[in-house]
């Protein structure tokens, strides 16, 4: 085991004492001066300047240019709603992926998208002897899987061309779509019936088929997908369970404040 240096010390006490002037403000103070904060944190007035101008250049904090007093700036209220989304995904989706991996017997999986990547973020394992194995946390190529195939068909398609601009696509296999052209082609077919499908694209073996998840915006939020080997998931298999992956991608949605088809289609036209 390393000791720490005296300067790791001091980087951890500066994170420490960044991360206790932040949580000032959540017991009742809607603005607060240098002063306030310096005696509060028990520390120097120069040192709560100094984090509370670095907070506020990372729009963490604000500062109020007539009193000089700070509050929480946006990126707070940005992180916030992001936490609770995934919150309320959690809580929506639980009761509905245990039903979709009791009525399939397969792996459920539900992924969000991070750039050219997903992200699954809820896993329902098979009781079958013969499964994919796999974790919350794992990330995969987007392009390569029918989760990701789902969130980028439903990207506006100003951020979809920025994602695609320049993106060479890595071949996982010999079935991986490695042409943009075949891909944007695959994103309408996807756009179009409501699901996507993979069969040996992310790895030898692994089939999976997705289909969107929305918030009460209509928004494509998440994509849920039902996942297994191709011994079990291939060909007229395999979409038999797009019907059953999109009811209950639709049951995570209504409990997330979605109604109808007509406010998806809505939503994706307007971003």
């Amino acid at each position: 085991m390393t000791e720490e240096t005296p300067r790791q010390h001091s980087t951890l006490s500066s994170v420490r004492n960044a991360a206790r002037l932040l949580k000032e403000f959540s017991y009742g103070s809607r603005e607060l001066g240098v002063t306030e904060l310096s005696r509060r944190l028990g520390i120097g007035k120069s040192t709560a300047h100094r984090l509370a101008h670095t907070l506020t250049e990372e729009r963490l904090l604000e500062r109020d240019p007539v009193t000089g007093a700070y509050r929480l700036g946006l990126a707070m209220y940005e992180l916030g709603s992001v936490v609770s989304a995934h919150t309320d995904l959690h809580e929506a989706c639980a009761p509905v992926i245990d039903q979709l991996r009791n009525a399939t017997r397969e792996t459920v999986q539900i992924a969000v998208l991070d750039g050219r990547e997903v992200v699954y973020v809820e896993r329902r394992e098979s009781p079958q002897t013969l499964r994919l194995f796999g974790r919350v946390g794992h990330r995969n190529d987007a392009h390569c899987t029918s989760t990701g195939k789902v969130l980028l068909a439903h990207l506006p398609a100003d951020r979809l061309e920025s994602l695609l601009d320049g993106w060479v696509l890595p071949a996982q296999t010999q079935f991986t779509i490695t042409d943009v052209r075949r891909l944007r082609d695959e994103l309408d077919l996807t756009r179009r019936r409501g699901w996507a499908e993979q069969s040996n694209e992310t790895e030898m073996g692994a089939a999976s088929v997705a289909a969107p998840i929305r918030n009460g915006f209509g928004e494509v939020i998440a994509s849920l997908s039902v996942a297994g080997p191709v011994q079990r998931l291939q060909g007229d298999s395999l979409k038999r369970y797009a019907r059953p992956t999109m009811d209950a991608a639709l049951a995570i949605s209504r409990r997330l404040g979605f109604r109808d088809a007509a406010q998806g289609e809505a939503a994706h036209r307007g971003r």
